[in-house]
């Protein structure tokens, strides 16, 4: 029988509290299809960074949208006010939304695919990588000063490394605002 108290994971009450997190996958645009278990690094990589810096959330709702990069550069265009594609986009639904909606991350596969043929990583692992991203700027973390940026990055590290991803910023030059 289990036991309840301070040294255990259960209330006195003997109820467990379970905390709700969902990913939504939408394929929006672009040939995802030859990625294999997408769903799994997508969900996996999600739930880690959602635990990892949830900070007492019980429910949340993720909504990752696979898309192209002309229609990312739409987007991008439109609420960022850059005419071109970016990795990834993130939308927080904001405090009000119902139903627990944490907001949307949009992702853009031939970006994706060029940035990690670039840095020479596995695209799982770049795709991974930017949805803990994705999933920190909806929590409410930005990378607009320095400061954030290591913030940011330390918990993308923690979370990457637990899924077996390697630090995606060794090497780089520098950490701060990115594009």
């Amino acid at each position: 029988m289990p036991t309840s108290g301070p040294n255990s994971a259960m209330p006195a009450s003997g109820k467990t509290r379970a905390s709700v997190f969902e990913v939504e996958i939408v394929e929006d645009d672009g040939d995802w299809s030859r990625v294999g278990n997408l769903d799994s690094l997508i969900d996996d990589a999600a739930r880690a960074a959602f635990a990892a810096a949830g900070e007492g959330r019980k429910t949340a709702i993720v909504t990752v949208a696979l898309s192209s990069d002309a229609s990312v550069a739409a987007l991008n265009e439109r609420f960022r006010g850059k005419a071109k594609p970016t990795n990834v986009l993130s939308f927080p639904a904001g405090n009000g939304a119902p139903g627990g909606q944490l907001g949307d991350i949009i992702m853009a596969l031939e970006t994706l695919e060029r940035e990690a043929a670039e840095q020479g990583v596995p695209f799982e692992h770049h795709l991974q990588h930017l949805v803990v991203h994705g999933v920190l700027h909806l929590l409410g973390y930005d990378h607009e000063t320095a400061a954030d940026a290591e913030r940011m990055e330390a918990i993308e590290i923690e979370v990457l490394s637990k899924l077996g991803v390697a630090n995606p910023y060794t090497g780089a030059l520098e950490t701060g605002t990115k594009d």
